[in-house]
């Protein structure tokens, strides 16, 4: 598989790596872009292996919250100008409130509008993620939503039991710049530990620490993804000497979704 300067410049940005490293990585992997930062990653060439799989669109997300309903809607654009216009960002009010009122499936209630939206932005525009919470009897339901350049990029919505909505707002608030991807290690999928536990032996062998020394050393760094990707494992953001189980106490995290642009 070939590749092209453009390719160079995706891996680029996505990892943090050097031009040349990304220009072997292309080669090594036969131009494959998901083989290759795994390449970057393993030879410790990667600046970050967390921007992976972040999205390069641009776009919106619209937050609308009245207690106990909140909603989260993602309307993505082919570019900033379009995202930042007064049409988009109304059709993007329009869709989210919908949502809430009606549920995830009442976005096809808004096909036309969207189509007419095209034609008239002369532009690709896409829906992406939808959410809807209903929290349970009792339960807090809070949220955050991350403003940039006039526009929502990143959105929370959050629902705890036993908590204070002191203490949901801010639990919403860590999560938007903490990024977990699942609640607790119980929910980290096999396969997902799996490619990770193989990864983190490849580096620590590329790093040249001794064989007897390996599988202990890969336990360790194990401990420290599930501290990344968890939630409830995470430094607080607000006290990185408490995790957020820790800050909980007494209260429960029952779900969270976050939605971002960029």
């Amino acid at each position: 598989m070939s590749f092209t300067a453009k390719d160079v410049q995706a891996l680029r940005q996505s990892t943090g790596a050097g031009m040349m490293d990304c220009k072997k990585a292309l080669e090594e992997s036969g131009g494959d872009l998901e083989q290759a930062k795994q390449w970057l990653r393993e030879k410790g060439l990667a600046a970050s292996a967390k921007r992976d799989d972040r999205e390069s669109t641009q776009g919106l997300v619209a937050l609308h919250v009245d207690c106990p309903v909140g909603a989260i809607v993602k309307l993505k654009s082919e570019t900033d100008f379009v995202a930042g216009s007064d049409q988009f960002k109304a059709e993007a009010e329009a869709l989210v409130k919908a949502v809430w009122a009606n549920g995830e499936g009442a976005v096809a209630e808004r096909a036309a509008q969207l189509e007419d939206l095209k034609i008239t932005l002369k532009e690709k525009i896409e829906l992406g993620e939808v959410v809807r919470f209903e929290a349970a009897p009792g339960n807090v339901l809070d949220s955050y939503l991350h403003i940039q350049g006039g526009r929502g990029v990143n959105a929370v919505l959050v629902e705890l039991s036993g908590a204070s909505e002191e203490l949901a707002h801010d639990i919403a608030v860590h999560i938007a710049f903490a990024r977990p991807k699942y609640l607790a290690r119980e929910d980290v999928p096999a396969d997902v530990i799996e490619k990770e536990r193989v990864t983190l032996e490849n580096i620590t062998r590329n790093e040249g620490k001794p064989e007897a020394a390996i599988a202990k050393i890969v336990e360790g760094r194990i401990g420290g993804f599930f501290k990344d990707v968890c939630l409830l494992e995470q430094p607080y953001a607000k006290d990185d000497k408490q995790s957020v189980s820790q800050v909980l106490g007494g209260a429960k995290i029952v779900k969270f979704a976050q939605v971002e642009i960029g």
